[in-house]
């Protein structure tokens, strides 16, 4: 396993879909609001020690006209209407001052966004990703970052899918061939100052 070697000034977090109207929905193999927990807590950390934060949070126009509808085997995820606050970032991650917001219209925070313009203009070259759901927008937007080039160090016990078996395809198949897999005390510890 690779050493994990951190530049702040490098270096982003991006956390996907933390938002009212998803976290309230059945996660595994972390509950919710543990994921939330950790996340805020690596949020923290980096902020402190200069990492640029992005938070992301998926919504579509009061219309619907703009969300996605394509026909699959698996059937619509959208649902009906949505509550006013479905789209809202969840307090315990903020936004901060000095924080990004990217709303996002599909899984992938890349894809008609301006994540890629917000951090190759600061230099930044590698991604801490955590959120919900792990094998649908983190995982969307992890490979858009390798295609991208970036480096990515996947924060996997601040991050859930709806089952376990999701989640753990992805954390064992998937994330393994495209960057480094680690658990927030390990990122964090990796921010840390040395003493």
């Amino acid at each position: 396993m690779a050493s994990l070697l951190l530049d702040p000034d490098r270096t982003a977090l991006v956390v996907i879909d933390l938002q009212e109207g998803i976290i309230g929905m059945p996660t595994a193999p972390h509950p919710a609001d543990e994921v939330v927990r950790k996340a805020a807590a690596l949020a923290d950390a980096c902020r402190q020690a200069g990492v640029f934060v992005v938070l992301v949070h998926v919504d579509a126009l009061l219309d619907g006209r703009d969300a996605l509808r394509p026909e699959t085997d698996a059937g619509s995820w959208a649902g009906g209407p949505r509550p006013a606050t479905w789209a809202r970032i969840v307090a315990e991650l903020g936004p901060r001052s000095g924080d990004h917001v990217v709303t996002k219209h599909q899984w992938g925070a890349f894809y008609g966004t301006d994540l890629d313009l917000q951090l190759r203009r600061r230099g930044i070259d590698t991604i801490l990703l955590t959120g919900i759901s792990t094998n649908a927008g983190v995982e969307s937007t992890a490979r858009d970052a390798y295609e991208r080039g970036y480096r990515q160090v996947f924060v996997v016990d601040a991050m859930a899918a709806r089952s376990a078996e999701e989640h753990e395809h992805t954390v064992q198949r998937v994330f393994p061939r495209i960057g480094l897999v680690r658990t927030a005390e390990e990122v964090i510890g990796a921010l840390a100052p040395a003493d």
